[in-house]
């Protein structure tokens, strides 16, 4: 399923029909997306579906088989240095030097970097609570997050990449990541893309988003379209159903006996009409959420 999307010229990001296969097995089939300059872009996938391979794409660490990936109209693994110097990045391992002070890393890195903002780091430092005199391997998960997010912003890149920043950490620090630092850096312009694999946090930040299922891209477009796009409806029939109703255009059904849940696609007129002929009326319509969208659709293992 493919929504309305920004054309490459438009993109800080363009990928266009990449693929990459690690001996036999398909990373990614034929991914493209775009990502709009000063979007928060949310790329959702369980784990395993692709979404680090394409992020390594877009840092230039891998060359693609088949497609191409410009990332400020540039190629990765061409200019490199031009990329990276543009972009920050945050792994899901952190990659912190454990033996290094808070106040260290920051001198040391900063020194790579000729815009980097003493003053916007200090205050971040602050913000997450963290002493200038600690070393990396004494903090929690939750403070190497924050300061692996304090080095990847202080130089306030044009883009952010974040991959499953929250993994691991407990809400009140996923909240600090998600909702304070990067709702800040797009509103100053500036774009983030983030990988994750908890809906919850994909749908409360993103107003783009890109769902990956078996190195595929299953739906791609702005959050409000992708949600309107799909229909939860709550069937009730006139006796118990022994088996899920087999429905035209249903993408999930569940339930059992006389009320079932059906996530469609669209507002499908052909699966009201089926319902009603095995004797299903439509009880409840509304929007599916973003969770039912997803497994539903990896459920089918539908792709665009």
């Amino acid at each position: 399923m493919s929504l309305p999307s920004p054309s490459s010229s438009d993109a800080v990001v363009a990928v266009n029909g990449l693929s990459r296969h690690f001996g036999a097995k398909a990373a990614l089939q034929e991914v493209s997306l775009y990502v709009p300059r000063g979007s928060v872009f949310g790329l959702m996938g369980e784990n395993g579906a692709g979404k680090t391979t394409l992020i390594k794409h877009l840092l230039g660490l891998l060359r693609p088989e088949k497609g191409t990936v410009r990332v400020f109209g540039l190629d990765p693994t061409v200019d490199t240095v031009a990329v990276l110097g543009r972009l920050g990045y945050l792994s899901e391992s952190r990659d912190l030097p454990a033996w290094m002070r808070i106040n260290e890393l920051l001198r040391y890195t900063a020194g790579f970097y000729p815009k980097w903002d003493h003053a916007y780091a200090e205050s971040l430092r602050h913000q997450f609570g963290l002493r200038p005199s600690s070393r990396v391997r004494t903090l929690s998960k939750g403070e190497q997050a924050k300061l692996g997010l304090l080095v990847a912003l202080a130089y306030r890149p044009e883009l952010l990449l974040l991959d499953e920043p929250s993994s691991g950490l407990d809400p009140l620090v996923r909240h600090d990541i998600l909702e304070a630092i990067i709702r800040a850096v797009a509103e100053e312009g500036r774009t983030v893309l983030f990988s994750s694999h908890l809906l919850d946090e994909v749908e409360r930040v993103s107003d783009h988003l890109t769902m990956l299922h078996q190195g595929r891209v299953v739906f791609s477009g702005p959050l409000d379209q992708v949600k309107q796009s799909h229909r939860r409806l709550i069937i009730h029939f006139d006796t118990a159903q022994v088996a899920p109703p087999r429905l035209e255009g249903a993408l999930s059904v569940s339930g059992g006996g006389r009320e079932w849940k059906v996530v469609c696609a669209g507002l499908n007129l052909a699966t009201a009409v089926h319902a009603a002929h095995l004797g299903g009326v439509i009880v409840d319509e509304q929007s599916a959420t973003l969770d039912e969208i997803f497994v539903a659709r990896a459920a089918k293992g539908a792709v665009s």
